[in-house]
């Protein structure tokens, strides 16, 4: 990526004010395929505008849809009831999960010739699972480079589902919203999708779910680890609801959160509150665990300073099975915790934008913080002392992957200050991130 060259930040004593989320990556990219496949025309507000919807915008183009970007995140799509145009597309994904995953299912849905591809990181991120899932159901994909792993090959194939359709749940909840999203349009009769083992980051499920049922398809779920497709009566089977608001960023507002913890505040996030479809939120919760003082309501969230006379949170040991993304805020708010924060139930960070939980690790140890790492989960402690704080030479890495180099400007909130290497990076979900960092703490 091209654009803003390393910064240097901090530190800073202070953090207060507001900012107002760009929508959330999760409900943008899911509503942006829905509204594809639906009959009818719908315009998207407050889309988010970054690359990975980029990325699905020019996707959805490529396969021969209108898809039209307006001022203010605007964007309108011209649905086409199930049916790709181009019966033949080879599509560059960059490095979207949030676009690559449910494309994948829905172009096995549709009789025609498709290639999927991404950068290197993406042909290092397991489809396999998805792929194993589509198989049951007679989809022909091929792996073109690894076994497991993108690029992807899809060839036109009969597509009929004969039994219940099994998917892992451990490695990627995007598996299971892709079978979701893409059986409708094959689902003559009732379809039964259940997943085998642990089913992690259940509400990005529920977000799907939620916005299924926007476009007309209510899918219900016996049990926790079952979900019922209902048989669809026509061919064209989502129906456009005319419009759709997209909600504030919830893995975003984490980092404004806690910088209203570790800078005093008040910090709030507009977009996001008590009445918000996205299981981020709950990063809220956590940060009240660690004494920071929280008030909320429909829309906003807000961090005032911590509850602790000595100004600081306290550890806490935490199941992050539900918020993944933002635990990362979390590993780093650890910073300026008394005593250790231990994130438990964390794998999925291994097959991310990079190995987090070896990223992660690697970078607090440069800033002097006592690190232990495991398959699924990570300890962290502050430095002993502001002797041990360090700042250092070479910079943060950041891997390509936004939420380090997010993650990481609250780092700056120590005594030294720290500069961030590829701090572009944030484009992938937030390009205006250090804009709004800086109002913050300015």
């Amino acid at each position: 990526m091209s654009g803003l060259p390393d910064i240097k930040i901090g530190p800073f004593k202070r953090a207060q004010g507001s900012i107002v989320l760009p929508g959330s990556k999760s409900i943008s990219n899911r509503a942006l395929l829905l509204a594809a496949l639906s009959s009818g025309t719908t315009t998207l507000k407050n889309l988010l505008d970054a690359d990975d919807t980029q990325v699905m915008r020019n996707a959805l183009r490529s396969l021969g849809l209108t898809v039209e970007d307006h001022a203010d995140n605007v964007c309108v799509v011209e649905g086409c009831g199930g049916r790709f145009p181009a019966r033949d597309a080879d599509l560059y994904m960059g490095n979207a999960g949030t676009a690559i995953r449910p494309l994948t299912a829905a172009l096995a849905m549709q009789g025609g010739s498709y290639r999927l591809s991404g950068v290197p990181r993406m042909h290092e991120r397991p489809i396999w699972d998805l792929v194993d899932g589509l198989r049951q159901v007679g989809a022909n994909i091929a792996y073109e480079l690894q076994e497991g792993y993108p690029p992807i090959q899809i060839l036109a194939a009969e597509i009929e589902i004969k039994d219940v359709v099994k998917v892992r749940g451990d490695v990627s909840s995007q598996f299971l919203t892709a079978l979701l999203m893409a059986l409708p349009l094959v689902a003559k009769e009732p379809v039964r999708i259940e997943v085998i083992g642990e089913l992690i980051s259940r509400p990005y499920i529920d977000i799907t779910l939620k916005l299924m049922a926007r476009f007309g398809v209510v899918v219900s779920c016996p049990d926790t680890h079952s979900f019922v497709i209902p048989a669809q009566i026509s061919d064209a089977v989502y129906q456009s609801p005319s419009s759709l608001s997209v909600e504030g960023d919830a893995s975003s507002a984490s980092y404004f959160l806690a910088l209203g913890a570790v800078g005093g505040g008040p910090v709030r996030v507009l977009g996001v509150g008590s009445n918000s479809i996205q299981g981020d939120v709950a990063f809220a919760d956590a940060l009240a665990l660690m004494g920071a003082n929280i008030s909320a309501g429909e829309d906003w969230i807000e961090v005032a300073g911590v509850k602790n006379t000595s100004g600081k949170l306290n550890g806490i040991t935490i199941d992050c099975t539900e918020i993944p993304d933002a635990a990362m805020t979390l590993a780093v708010a650890a910073l300026f915790a008394e005593g250790p924060t231990r994130l438990n139930n964390i794998a999925s960070w291994r097959v991310k934008e990079t190995d987090r939980i070896a990223a992660m690790a690697k970078e607090l140890k440069k800033i002097g913080a006592i690190v232990q790492e495991g398959s699924d989960y990570i300890v962290v402690q502050a430095p002993q002392s502001l002797s041990d704080w360090k700042s250092p030479n070479e910079g943060i890495d950041t891997y390509d992957d936004h939420r380090m180099a997010m993650c990481f400007s609250l780092a700056a909130f120590g005594p030294h200050s720290l500069k961030i290497n590829d701090p572009n990076c944030v484009a992938k979900t937030f390009p205006t991130y250090f804009t709004e960092f800086a109002k913050i703490v300015a």
